[in-house]
């Protein structure tokens, strides 16, 4: 009887060592590379976030062709999300070896305010008069639980 409340005990700490020590889950975080969007020109990603966090879309992005992401997102309904920030990353500045005309990637960051659903979509376009529009696009629709 000891041994099996001894065996027992040692399997309820366990678990409580092994969730207690669970780290804290990282930000959402979405990435598409350059092979997703030469497969498909115009992807559509759902993602569920809580209100309060914050999450980041990053996409590939080679801005020696010309082309570009809007800077701004267009966000169906600003009042459950908001963008925070966005940023190109040039390829070599995360460690990896630049080559000339590699692609890099831009990155926004979003806060998930309230409750509710919203849309934010992204075209990748050369944004010259002219220039060709919506070559890539990304729409990620928000569910904000």
């Amino acid at each position: 009887m000891k041994v099996k409340t001894g065996l027992l005990s040692a399997l309820v700490l366990s678990a409580v060592f092994l969730f207690g020590c669970t780290p804290t889950p990282e930000p959402a975080s979405l990435e598409v590379s350059c092979d997703d969007f030469t497969s498909q020109n115009h992807i559509t990603r759902q993602a569920t976030i809580k209100a309060g966090d914050e999450f980041t879309v990053t996409l590939c992005s080679n801005q020696t062709t010309g082309f570009a992401w809007s800077e701004t997102a267009q966000i169906s309904d600003q009042t459950v999300v908001k963008q925070t920030s966005h940023q190109y990353v040039a390829p070599g500045e995360g460690g990896e070896t630049q080559l000339v005309g590699a692609a890099g990637e831009e990155v926004w960051k979003f806060q998930a305010l309230k409750s509710g659903s919203s849309t934010i979509s992204l075209e990748y376009s050369r944004p010259w008069e002219g220039g060709e529009k919506g070559a890539w696009t990304f729409s990620l629709e928000v569910t904000v639980n």
